[in-house]
């Protein structure tokens, strides 16, 4: 009997580790995407929108500036999520990453400019990057660890391998659909609503890798230490 279902498990744990790999992949495409298109934004757009008061080299300055803050914010999310994965789970901490990364960056094309609320635009604007920064932070570790735990033994850095791919191919969905967007709008459009578009689109994105990593079995590795502990 244990002979007849080897197979079966074998089978179903290499399920399982594509499924992780491809989990791991996809929200590291959306969490890079989110994370690197602001930069792009930031640099076209941002010292207009929410730094009209300075001259434009000041503005623009000031918009990188913010852009900055996310990667001071990657350390914690690392620290954070690191910790509470241990506790609750590699699973529930993805979800986690993705959801906040994408909630953040789809505030950010809702938020209201300077000329609408003041200081306040800036303000909420560096808190959103914040929230970026920490939730990208957790889940470049994240990621990698899960794909690594769910791998089979001599392919664990194969199946890790996607977490480092999502980020190029994060920076190739960031720029093309600001490239797409310049193209066909002119810089009025743009500059007014259309620089907005790529940032609610991460909604999409969002919901397709929540759908992905709800799938994904948790961490062998973590249920073997939960069931020893």
């Amino acid at each position: 009997m244990s002979v007849s279902a080897m197979p079966t498990q074998s089978l179903t744990s290499t399920s399982q580790a594509r499924r992780a790999a491809i989990g791991s992949f996809v929200g590291a495409v959306v969490d890079w995407y989110d994370f690197l298109l602001y930069g792009i934004i930031a640099a076209l757009v941002f010292n207009a929108q929410f730094f009209p008061n300075v001259s434009p080299a000041t503005g623009t300055l000031a918009a990188l500036a913010t852009f900055g803050v996310g990667f001071l914010f990657r350390p914690l999310g690392g620290i954070v999520f690191g910790h509470f994965g241990d506790q609750l789970g590699r699973k529930r901490m993805l979800i986690l990453t993705v959801v906040l990364m994408g909630g953040a960056t789809a505030l950010i094309g809702l938020l209201p400019t300077y000329s609408t609320i003041g200081v306040w635009a800036p303000i909420l604007l560096v808190l959103l990057r914040a929230i970026q920064g920490f939730a990208v932070g957790g889940e470049w570790g994240g990621a990698a660890l899960m794909a690594i735990e769910s791998a089979p033994r001599g392919k664990r850095a194969f199946y890790s391998s996607g977490v480092q791919v999502g980020y190029g191919v994060g920076l190739l969905l960031a720029t093309g659909s600001v490239s797409l967007l310049s193209h066909y709008l002119d810089d009025a459009a743009f500059n007014s609503w259309g620089w907005r578009l790529p940032f609610l689109f991460s909604v999409v994105l969002v919901l397709i890798a929540l759908k992905i990593r709800s799938s994904i079995e948790e961490s062998p590795e973590f249920l073997e230490t939960v069931k020893t502990g």
